[in-house]
C-alpha cells in the first residue's frame, strides 16, 4: 500500500499550527507499520535554507491554470527516513508567509493539480492521496473530473481530512472560468451556498473524510460547529469518521527534551519542580513551590475559549495562584494579558508571539494547563501537557472531550466542563486548585497523565484500517 500525503504544511519544513505536526507525525508511524507513505507540499520561500541546501531537484513541469499553464518544479528531499516532494512556482511561493495572500484561491488550485501532474514523473505510484483542509481539497475534485481515463490516474483512491472546518476555501464564481478549468457539467460539484467552496468540493469527491477525532466528527453535523457544511455532510454522513490525532512522542518527551530546563519521567518526576522554579524565575515571577502555575500556550483568539478567561480573569486571581501565559493573535486578547501581567506583576507573566522553547518551558514548569475551547477539532496542546505531567482543564468539545477524562472519581487525567460558561470554566478551575493542595493525589494524577498514551501508532493503526477499507483489503 502506497500513500501520498498532501498538505499545505509539513514539520520541518513549514508551520503554522497542528496541521504541519500532523503531516511530520502520521507518515512516520505510517512506514513503521510497514506502509509507504510520502509527504507533498508547497516549496515555500520561507523555509530554511539548510533545508533548502538537501534537497535534489527532479524534474521541471508545466501545470495546467485553467487557460494556462504554469511552471512547476519538482524537489525530493529525505528528512527523518521520509521522503518529502516540494514543489516549486515562485510566483506563487516566493512569499513572507504561507497564508493570507489576496491569490490564495489560485495558489492552492495550482498547488492541488501540479500534485496530480506530478505523479507521473517520480518513481511513486500511490494508490492513496490523503488530502488536508481545503488547500488540498480540489485533488479528488482535479481528480475525477479531468484524470480518470489516464491509466496512471484511474485506480487512484481519496481521502479528505478536516483540520478545521471553518476554513473551507470560498470564492466567487468568477474562479470557475479564470483558475478551476472544470468542464461543463462538473462545476456543481464545488458551488455550495451561491459560491465556489473548495472544502465542499473535496467532501463530495473523496472516497472517505475524516475530521481529527471522533467527537468533532459528530458536532460538524451540527449546524453550530459546522459553518454551513452541515447539510452535505449530513448528506454523505456514511463516509465521514473521526480518528483522534496523536503527538510526537519522540518530539514531545520530557526525559530527552533539550528545550526544557531539566529531564525527568514519571519515575524521577520530582524534578518537575525544577523546572517550575526556573519557569519562575524567567518570567520574573515570585519563586515559590507550593504556588499552583496554571499555564496558557495559545493562539489569542475567541474559539480559544479566551473570552470566558477574560470574562473571570480577576476572579481567578483572588485564588492563591500564578499564570505563564504564550501567544499571540487578536488585539482585545493581546491587550488584555498585557494589561493583566502589568496590574500583577507578581501573579501574570504573558509573553507574546510564537516561542517553541518556552512553549516547551511552560509545559514542563506549568502544574495545570488551561484549554477552555469553544471548538477545538483535536488539539494537541493537551496531549502534550498530559506528556509532561501537567494536569490539563478543558472544555468537553472536540478532540478534547475523547482524550481528557474528569478525574473526580480518581480515575481520569484532567479536569472538565460542559457548558460554554465562564462561571463553569471558573468553577472547574477551584476544584484543580483544591486537587493540588492534596500533594499526594496530585501526584497520583501526574503519574496517571504521564500514562496516558497519545502516541502516533494508535492513529496510524486507525488510518490503516481506513485505507484498507477504501481499497477492499
Amino acid at each position: 500500500m502506497k500513500v501520498l500525503y498532501a498538505a499545505s504544511e509539513a514539520y520541518p519544513f513549514a508551520m503554522s499550527g497542528g496541521l504541519a505536526d500532523v503531516a511530520g507525525a502520521l507518515p512516520k508511524a505510517l512506514r513503521r507499520r510497514l506502509i509507504g507513505c510520502r509527504v507533498v507540499m508547497p516549496l515555500y520561500d520561507t523555509i530554511s535554507e539548510e533545508l533548502k541546501a538537501n534537497m535534489n531537484f527532479i524534474t521541471g513541469i508545466t501545470v495546467p491554470v485553467a487557460w494556462r499553464r504554469q511552471y512547476c518544479g519538482i524537489f525530493e528531499a529525505k528528512v527523518n527516513g521520509i521522503i518529502y516532494y516540494l514543489l516549486d512556482n515562485q510566483y506563487y511561493f516566493k512569499r513572507d508567509a504561507l497564508y493570507g495572500f489576496y491569490d490564495d484561491a489560485e495558489r492552492y488550485a495550482f498547488f492541488s493539480r501540479a500534485v496530480i501532474e506530478m505523479i507521473s514523473y517520480i518513481d511513486y505510484k500511490p494508490d492513496i492521496i490523503h488530502c488536508n483542509d481545503w488547500q488540498t481539497a480540489l485533488i479528488p475534485v482535479f481528480l475525477n473530473a479531468l484524470y480518470r481515463e489516464n491509466p496512471e490516474h484511474s485506480n487512484i483512491h481519496t481521502v479528505l481530512t478536516i483540520h478545521n472546518i471553518q476554513y473551507q476555501g470560498k470564492y466567487g464564481h468568477e474562479l470557475i472560468g479564470d483558475v478551476l478549468g472544470l468542464p461543463d457539467g462538473t462545476t456543481q460539484v464545488i458551488d455550495y451556498d451561491n459560491c465556489v467552496n473548495f472544502m465542499k468540493g473535496g467532501i463530495q469527491e473523496a472516497d472517505r473524510v475524516t475530521t481529527v477525532s471522533p467527537t468533532y466528527a459528530k458536532e460538524i453535523l451540527d449546524p453550530y460547529y459546522a459553518h454551513g457544511l452541515d447539510g452535505i455532510l449530513n448528506q454523505l454522513r456514511d463516509k465521514v469518521s473521526g480518528i483522534v490525532n496523536g503527538i510526537d512522542v519522540e518530539v514531545y518527551n520530557p526525559e530527552t527534551d533539550k528545550f526544557i530546563y531539566e529531564n525527568y519521567s514519571k519515575e524521577t518526576i520530582d524534578k518537575k519542580t525544577v523546572n517550575k522554579t526556573e519557569l519562575q524565575k524567567e518570567l520574573s515571577l515570585p519563586v515559590r513551590e507550593d504556588v499552583p502555575v496554571i499555564g496558557i500556550v495559545t493562539r489569542l483568539v475567541k474559539h480559544k475559549g479566551l473570552d470566558l478567561v477574560k470574562h473571570v480573569f480577576e476572579d481567578m486571581l483572588k485564588a492563591d495562584v500564578q499564570f505563564a501565559i504564550l501567544g499571540s493573535g487578536e488585539w482585545e486578547f493581546e491587550t488584555f494579558f498585557h494589561e493583566m501581567a502589568n496590574k500583577y506583576p507578581e501573579k501574570v507573566a504573558f509573553k507574546m508571539g510564537f516561542i517553541p522553547a518556552l512553549a516547551r518551558k511552560i509545559y514542563a514548569g506549568a502544574d495545570i494547563f488551561l484549554m477552555p475551547s469553544q471548538s477545538e477539532p483535536c488539539g494537541l496542546a493537551q496531549m502534550v501537557a498530559l506528556r509532561y505531567g501537567t494536569i490539563p482543564i478543558v472544555r468537553e468539545t472536540g478532540g478534547l472531550a475523547d482524550t481528557i477524562s474528569d478525574s473526580g472519581d480518581n480515575m481520569g487525567n484532567g479536569f472538565t466542563f460542559k457548558s460554554y460558561n465562564a462561571h463553569d470554566m471558573l468553577e472547574t478551575v477551584w476544584r484543580a486548585l483544591q486537587g493540588y493542595s492534596d500533594k499526594q493525589g496530585w501526584k497520583a494524577l501526574k503519574i496517571r497523565a504521564m500514562e496516558c498514551d497519545n502516541s502516533w501508532g494508535k492513529s496510524a493503526n486507525e488510518y490503516i484500517k481506513l485505507y484498507k477499507q477504501i481499497l477492499g483489503k
